[in-house]
């Protein structure tokens, strides 16, 4: 069967010159783009029951543009206002200039890592050992950093600040896809919780990632397309190609 309509489990991407739009192009391919999950705030009660205080700390260390948001709305909702002398910490360059969305941007105050990860971050860290770090968290997430601010006797507490959870899908939206694509186990959850009875059939499924790909066989679908791969190092890569041989 023909691929002719596909669904990517994310938001509409903000450039026209997206590799998406190529693709539909190149093959005259109906691309949609409708998230299947969504990130929320916890409930500043929950917050609470944490027994966590914000002004204890000296530092915030950000592992995400969802991580700032949901630490400013919730300092707002708990009336919390952040001192200025705060230091932020953040595993990129792209999280930290989002900072500016609700802080001004002072280098002084503001540090960040090259490559994304924790490691890269870290003498940064450490130069500022004296700081009390507070790190918000999501529902889901590993102890990497925990373990690795333990390792080095950096004062820190984690706090759950939001959490992931499927994005609903109304019963009047059509869903006569030929083509799936996921990007995280939460997004096979949330399409078994809106189509409990899905039966895939000729529906090829595409993931990006381990971890969602043993989601997908873990429901017990059937996986047509993995990437990354050592030919496709992009989702965009490999859907272009499984299109191509697929639509021969």
């Amino acid at each position: 069967m023909k691929i002719k309509k596909v669904l990517v489990s994310q938001p509409k991407p903000a450039s026209e010159k997206s590799p998406y739009y190529d693709i539909a192009q190149k093959y005259g391919v109906k691309i949609d783009f409708r998230p299947f999950i969504k990130v929320v705030s916890v409930s500043a009660k929950e917050f609470r029951q944490q027994k966590v205080s914000i002004l204890d700390h000296t530092a915030v260390l950000f592992t995400s543009r969802h991580a700032i948001d949901h630490f400013f709305t919730l300092c707002t909702e708990l009336r919390v206002t952040v001192p200025d002398t705060m230091k932020y910490f953040c595993l990129s360059e792209a999280i930290a200039l989002y900072i500016q969305k609700y802080v001004q941007y002072r280098k002084r105050k503001i540090f960040f890592g090259k490559n994304g990860k924790i490691e890269d971050l870290l003498p940064s860290i450490l130069k500022h050992s004296s700081e009390k770090y507070f790190v918000p968290m999501s529902d889901v997430y590993n102890d990497n950093i925990k373990n690795l601010l333990d390792k080095h006797k950096i004062a820190h507490t984690e706090a759950v600040m939001y959490r992931t959870v499927s994005a609903d899908f109304s019963k009047d939206e059509d869903f006569d896809y030929d083509m799936l694509v996921f990007f995280t186990p939460s997004g096979i959850n949330s399409l078994m919780k809106n189509f409990p009875d899905f039966k895939q059939n000729d529906i090829k499924i595409g993931c990006f990632g381990p971890q969602t790909a043993k989601a997908v066989r873990d429901a017990g679908l059937r996986l047509d397309l993995e990437a990354p791969t050592a030919a496709a190092p992009s989702i965009t890569a490999a859907l272009d190609m499984f299109i191509k041989e697929n639509n021969k």
